[in-house]
């Protein structure tokens, strides 16, 4: 259970240094999210970690999201998604399935109801392809939970655009309200 407990926080710290706080490990992104890895490994490890490429490379492999990529020669490393920081990490467009979901707190909905989905400080709304992981993705939250339908093939055709991450995950820059029911 510890070694399990050891991985969360090293994919914690990973997650704060690619998508969040680079600056604060002694990184600079590239303008696509890519750093060196042994740059990573060294920042990490100074920071009191155990931490090295071998437990890197588990935690890349294993995630079942998909969260950590590395570049085709294995030498660079970024977050898929989910960045608060300004990079480009290549996602192409794609047309969405007719409906696609969110999952937030309850306690969101006056203001998805007058804004729509919003990224808040992230770059995109992420938007998950069913209700299940739509509730996952919202219980990891304090509070109760609301899930929202997104008529996601009427919105690309009036406009909307819909992009693809590396690992599976629908975004775009807003949803309007009108595209929106609460189902949950």
């Amino acid at each position: 259970m510890q070694h399990e407990k050891g991985r969360d926080e090293a994919m914690e710290m990973m997650a704060k240094a690619l998508r969040h706080r680079p600056e604060a490990f002694g990184l600079v992104l590239d303008a696509h999210g890519w750093v060196d890895a042994n740059a990573l490994i060294e920042a990490i490890h100074a920071r009191g970690m155990t931490f090295d490429r071998a437990r890197m490379d588990r935690i890349v492999q294993l995630n079942n999201k998909r969260r950590f990529a590395y570049s085709d020669d294995g030498t660079k490393i970024r977050a898929s998604q989910g960045h608060t920081v300004d990079v480009d990490v290549e996602m192409p467009e794609a047309a969405p399935p007719a409906r696609l979901y969110h999952g937030t707190l309850e306690k969101n909905g006056a203001s998805i109801w007058n804004r729509g989905l919003l990224p808040m400080k992230r770059q995109y709304v992420h938007l998950s392809p069913d209700i299940e992981t739509a509730r996952m993705v919202a219980s990891r939250r304090k509070g109760a939970i609301a899930i929202y339908e997104v008529h996601a093939s009427e919105y690309h055709m009036d406009g909307g655009k819909f992009y693809l991450s590396a690992n599976g995950v629908w975004q775009t820059k807003v949803v309007p309200p009108n595209y929106l029911k609460r189902i949950e």
